[in-house]
């Protein structure tokens, strides 16, 4: 379970933004949302299990996204596909001399077997600064290990002694200490690897094949089928079928130097996406069901939701994380809000699973739907740096209309247009 993460430059405290999915000492108007949109982890903890993320056009919702991202990259692969000289991809807040040269700082709090760690790293574009990890064995936080330059201090809980001087000033030590089986850190990794999944609503080919597998595989095929269907896309089936690529079934159009390559790789395959419709004589009755190709003949909007359609199921039935950037590009609100419904209702969420999007839809920022601690606005102050802060902050009431004050900027976070009259000359 994600509990809470924080990016910026941690020596300005200003430019550091903290996201929470901790729930706060609120009442939603209605109880069943408090009933269904959190969980107990124990007697002091309580959790969301959706959060929304709005503001404007280059306020910073998709850098949040972007930064967690780099940052589970980051502690995968360090150890593995840097070189000792190699740049590390952080860049520091460039619209203030007082941050420009600091190093950039990224933190993530989390759930694993049980146990709250807490997890984080400081680097610039030439070394890691500063790393540090604690957890929660009981009822105080202990210390893992802390890294300061090249200095580092472990536990004896964490059992990685001698791997300090194999951690280059590059690399992160977590990230080594798994390369060496230290497995505290082997978990933690799985936990990022197969737990926290972070997707862009812009870019379907990568989750496009997960459906796709889980397809072929009869991996939560039923399921996967059955939110297409309910989803009211008129799609009765779905058939998914393996083709070998041949020179001889490549169209007339393709030239011939295309064609020599697939000659001399045979064994390319692709796959065949069909969906299924139902097909009406005059009289309205069903004769037969007609086949349409997902790719030429169904809609951007229906190619994304069979997309994210695997990545859902998966999240909902094995207690994931799912961030997803630019979540309503393409969709229409009420399916956006149905997938949202899906997380937040205890029925269809027993296991707790996570859900946090940025988006612009504003049909959704409703106390129907949401308590006000699950909803969270970023703003750019006048020095260009982001602010993050959620509804709960504000008095307002339970049944005041969340969407209407939005729009009406009581909470900020909107698009301040100009005046457009004097945009073109009338002379020219």
């Amino acid at each position: 379970m994600l509990i809470e993460f924080s990016v910026g430059n941690y020596r300005s405290f200003k430019n550091k933004v903290t996201f929470s999915m901790v729930a706060a000492n609120i009442v939603a108007k209605d109880k069943d949302i408090d009933k269904n949109n959190v969980f107990a982890v124990d007697n002091e903890l309580q959790l969301l299990k959706s959060a929304a993320i709005y503001g404007a056009n280059a306020s910073g919702k998709s850098n949040l996204a972007m930064a967690l991202s780099f940052m589970k990259w980051f502690i995968i692969n360090s150890s593995k596909e840097t070189q000792s000289t190699e740049k590390i991809n952080v860049e520091s807040f460039r619209l203030s001399t007082e941050t420009e040269s600091e190093p950039s700082f990224f933190e993530i709090v989390f759930l694993l077997e049980g146990k709250q760690h807490r997890y984080g790293f400081e680097a610039n574009q030439n070394k890691v600064v500063s790393e540090w990890l604690f957890y929660v064995p009981k009822s105080r936080e202990t210390k893992l290990f802390q890294r300061n330059d090249d200095k580092i201090t472990i536990s004896k809980t964490y059992k990685a002694d001698g791997i300090q001087q194999k951690t280059r000033s590059n690399a992160l030590f977590l990230s080594v200490s798994a390369q060496f089986n230290v497995q505290i850190s082997e978990k933690i990794l799985d936990w990022l690897s197969n737990k926290l999944n972070i997707i862009s609503g812009l870019n379907d080919s990568d989750f496009f094949n997960y459906t796709i597998q889980c397809l072929r595989e009869n991996n939560n095929r039923d399921e996967i089928i059955q939110l297409i269907k309910k989803l009211d896309l008129g799609i009765s089936e779905i058939e998914v079928d393996k083709i070998e690529v041949t020179p001889g079934s490549l169209p007339d159009e393709i030239p011939d130097d295309i064609k020599a390559l697939i000659i001399k790789n045979r064994n390319i395959q692709t796959n065949s996406i069909n969906t299924l419709h139902q097909k009406f004589d005059s009289d309205g009755n069903r004769i037969s069901i007609e086949p349409f190709d997902l790719k030429r003949q169904e809609s951007e909007g229906t190619q994304k939701i069979f997309a994210i359609a695997g990545l859902i199921i998966d999240t909902l039935k094995n207690n994931k994380v799912l961030i997803v950037d630019e979540f309503d590009a393409r969709l229409h609100p009420l399916i956006s809000r149905a997938i949202v419904e899906l997380f937040n209702f205890n029925e269809t969420n027993p296991n707790n699973a996570q859900l946090i999007f940025m988006t612009h839809d504003t049909n959704m920022l409703s106390n129907k739907l949401f308590r006000r601690d699950q909803i969270w606005f970023t703003e750019k102050n006048k020095y260009g740096a982001t602010d993050l802060y959620s509804l709960a902050e504000y008095k307002v009431r339970n049944d005041a209309s969340f969407e209407n004050d939005y729009i009406k900027g009581r909470y900020g976070a909107i698009p301040y247009i100009g005046d457009f009259n004097d945009l073109l000359d009338s002379h020219a």
